[in-house]
């Protein structure tokens, strides 16, 4: 995984950085994570040039295909079928969602703002170990992800994507 460069940062948007990193290297088969906004929008990813990198040695990666916002896209709309469904049930709110496929695994789970973490883990991924280390995740960042602190983070990615695109 290449660390996002956290230069110019508040010490709440390098330490989001730095609990995402850590949830990526210390937790095996997370392939990547993504922590979308309440609007679906992208705040922070694990390695946006990932797939890009897996684009270039293989013409069919593993994965979300096309760049972090893949998997935002898919977080984002797993989580708003599950709200919509709580809500058409009646049981209370979605902590956490799980779907299984054959060669992996998506994860998300919510944040207390009305963000979503979204996990993407490979096929051997302990799913427990991943659920449990995305909580901690959740329970360290879910009171510091404010909407200024949302709002940097989101300058943050677009002054990044300029950046890679001059």
């Amino acid at each position: 995984m290449t660390a996002p460069s956290t230069f110019g940062l508040s010490s709440e948007a390098r330490n989001l950085h730095w609990l995402l990193t850590n949830l990526v290297e210390e937790v095996p088969g997370i392939q990547s994570v993504a922590v979308v906004s309440s609007d679906g929008l992208l705040l922070l990813s694990s390695d946006p040039d990932r797939n890009d990198e897996a684009r270039a040695k293989s013409p069919q990666p593993k994965g979300p295909r096309g760049s972090s916002a893949d998997l935002a896209t898919v977080v984002s709309g797993i989580g708003s079928l599950t709200i919509g469904a709580a809500k058409l049930i009646q049981f209370g709110g979605v902590k956490h969602t799980m779907v299984a496929m054959d060669e992996g695994s998506l994860f998300v789970m919510s944040i207390s703002d009305g963000s979503l973490l979204g996990v993407h883990g490979s096929a051997d991924c302990d799913m427990s170990v991943v659920a449990y280390h995305m909580a901690l995740f959740v329970g360290r960042a879910g009171h510091v992800l404010t909407p200024e602190l949302r709002s940097e983070l989101r300058k943050s990615l677009e002054d990044a994507s300029a950046g890679s695109t001059r």
